[in-house]
């Protein structure tokens, strides 16, 4: 079997790089990671109309789904994609859609982080303070699990000296350069079965039910 997953930008495609080979285990299964630059929208019509160059997700979704629904020996699509604070339901019933209309023979399976991939983390916070030293308690534990809150801000106050209020003040791209270390020194130390992250579960969940169908 023979799966593509996409997700929305180089830091996710960093943390799956390692977390994919946890999930999957020792089945047979090959597969590829994509990342892109940017989540972007559904377009209108469901017809990708902006330059593929440009690497957006959403924006490049129909296109891209076409594509693999052409291609010989790729057996599934696994999309990874932030919620950020849309509506859960809606916003998957207008992807699911989506994939209907692009690729209607190919499965696609659709996952969200709620409402950024960082709940991941906080999921698994034993791997988060094996990555970094002095991880601020109180935040901790004032963080609810897969919350709308502002969640990488969160994951700075709680791990990063001067909080995300200085990664803030840096502008960009200190931000994205921040995440990029996370996806780098956390998920080495991430344990799948133990996150308690309601949608890294269903991630996990879903790939394997995806590979064992």
């Amino acid at each position: 079997m023979h799966v593509e997953f996409l997700i929305e930008d180089a830091s996710g495609k960093a943390f799956l790089e390692r977390i994919i080979p946890l999930i999957i285990g020792n089945n047979d299964v090959t597969y590829r990671i994509h990342g892109y630059r940017g989540i972007g929208r559904i377009p209108p019509g469901l017809a990708s109309r902006i330059d593929p160059s440009k690497r957006i997700i959403l924006d490049q979704l129909p296109r891209i789904l076409a594509g693999y629904g052409k291609t010989p020996y790729i057996d599934a699509v696994v999309v990874i994609i932030d919620n950020d604070n849309r509506d859960c339901t809606a916003f998957l019933a207008e992807l699911n859609r989506l994939a209907r209309h692009a690729a209607p023979m190919l499965r696609v399976l659709f996952r969200l982080a709620i409402e950024e991939m960082e709940a991941w983390y906080f999921g698994d916070i034993e791997a988060v303070r094996a990555a970094y030293n002095n991880v601020n308690t109180a935040v901790v534990r004032s963080y609810t699990q897969d919350s709308i809150c502002g969640t990488w801000e969160r994951m700075a106050d709680a791990i990063t000296p001067g909080g995300s209020s200085r990664v803030i003040s840096q502008g960009w791209p200190a931000s994205g350069i921040l995440k990029a270390e996370w996806a780098e020194n956390i998920p080495p130390h991430m344990d799948v079965e133990r996150n308690t992250s309601p949608s890294f579960k269903k991630l996990r969940d879903g790939v394997r039910a995806l590979i064992s169908a």
